[in-house]
């Protein structure tokens, strides 16, 4: 089972809540950093690794937080050999555009957020599904709202659902967790997802694609152009 978006932090907070996550019967997460903070984590990344080594598989993603298209094409190429996924965190329809015309973009996160829509529509959808960028919920989004905040967090996530239907673009569901209080079991993180309108199988898919993102990025300096790799 693959979370590639729990909120990073030292490498203490990051031990607590990997220990958690394995508890629950979580097999990989991946912390994620903003581009200010992500250089810094590199540099305990090693320390970490050695800590969970026979625990849990972790990586890191980056997670571009910004509103300005050019610079979040400037730090998806700065990063892109340095992480094992790049998500952008969405909301604005400039920057949900933006994340899926490049193929060098991994996921949009979240492009519903602050938003009375799903921020997607059919032709953002076909762009997800061309591009092959995932579209990534947040579990935290339905654990953290309330009353008509709530309703309408879930009613996004419906209209993502019904595009991912049509369209087949990589959807992926994630926890978002920033504590080990925002951490729940597998069990119950299907749960939510199966009772909002996906079936068990598309949740199943997701933590694939999730997967799929990371063993393609580990490949990724072998890539010549789509569909071509060197091989040994």
């Amino acid at each position: 089972m693959f979370d590639l978006n729990v909120k990073g932090s030292s490498c203490d907070e990051n031990l607590k809540l990997a220990v958690q996550a394995h508890n629950y019967g979580w097999s990989h997460i991946n912390f994620s950093y903003d581009q200010n903070d992500f250089a810094n984590a590199l540099t305990f990344k090693d320390e970490l690794k050695d800590k969970l080594s026979d625990l849990i598989d972790f990586d890191y993603t980056l997670y571009i937080k910004s509103n300005n298209p050019s610079e979040i094409r400037k730090i998806t190429r700065k990063y892109r050999n340095k992480a094992s996924c790049i998500s952008v965190l969405g909301g604005d329809l400039k920057v949900n555009r933006t994340s899926l015309e490049n193929v060098q973009i991994d996921v949009l996160s979240r492009p519903y957020l602050k938003r009375y829509d799903a921020g997607l529509n059919h032709i953002l959808a076909r762009e997800a599904k061309d591009n092959n960028v995932a579209i990534e919920l947040f579990f935290i989004d339905v654990l953290k709202s309330y009353f008509t905040h709530r309703s309408k967090v879930l009613a996004n996530f419906r209209d993502i659902y019904r595009l991912h239907k049509k369209y087949d673009f990589p959807l992926i569901l994630s926890s978002g967790a920033e504590s080990i209080f925002d951490i729940r079991t597998v069990q119950d993180f299907k749960a939510v997802f199966t009772q909002t309108g996906l079936d068990a199988s598309e949740v199943d898919n997701s933590f694939k694609t999730a997967e799929n993102i990371l063993k393609f990025n580990s490949d990724r300096k072998n890539l010549i152009l789509s569909g071509v790799r060197v091989v040994e």
